[in-house]
């Protein structure tokens, strides 16, 4: 693709938000991966730490995807629905047990959870078929 003519608005709303994701999931990963799970069973911190790795490279993925956009569909399509899946396994667990405190923080690591995944697939087809006209 020709690198030399600007990103359409919808694929820089695409790149800003996997710029976002990256930045979260780099921090939270590393955060997480340091931190452990307090208070619990080797078990829990071993699978915690494990599951911190996996969001941790799922940052370096979206900061690629950022960085290649123009070459990204699909890609693009798959780090959404699994941002997705996260926040709604994030549902799940605020159903069955509640709210961790203090619920603002958890709250407000739930809202891009939902939104951006939506926010991606909608600039991405928006891309999709600026491409084909």
């Amino acid at each position: 693709m020709d690198t030399s003519t600007p990103l359409l608005v919808s694929q820089r709303v695409v790149q800003i938000s996997l710029f976002v994701l990256s930045a979260i999931a780099l921090f939270g990963g590393a955060l997480q991966m340091y931190l452990g799970q307090p208070d619990t069973s080797p078990r829990l911190d071993n699978v915690h730490r494990f599951m911190a790795g996996i969001y941790f490279g799922c940052g370096l993925i979206a900061f690629f995807a950022a960085m290649t956009v123009r070459r990204q569909n699909t890609l693009v399509l798959l780090i959404a629905v699994s941002v997705f899946f996260a926040g709604c396994g994030r549902l799940i667990s605020i159903g069955q047990v509640g709210v961790p405190e203090p619920h603002a923080v958890w709250l407000g690591y739930l809202v891009p959870e939902l939104l951006l995944p939506i926010v991606l697939v909608i600039a991405q087809f928006m891309t999709n078929r600026a491409s084909r006209a």
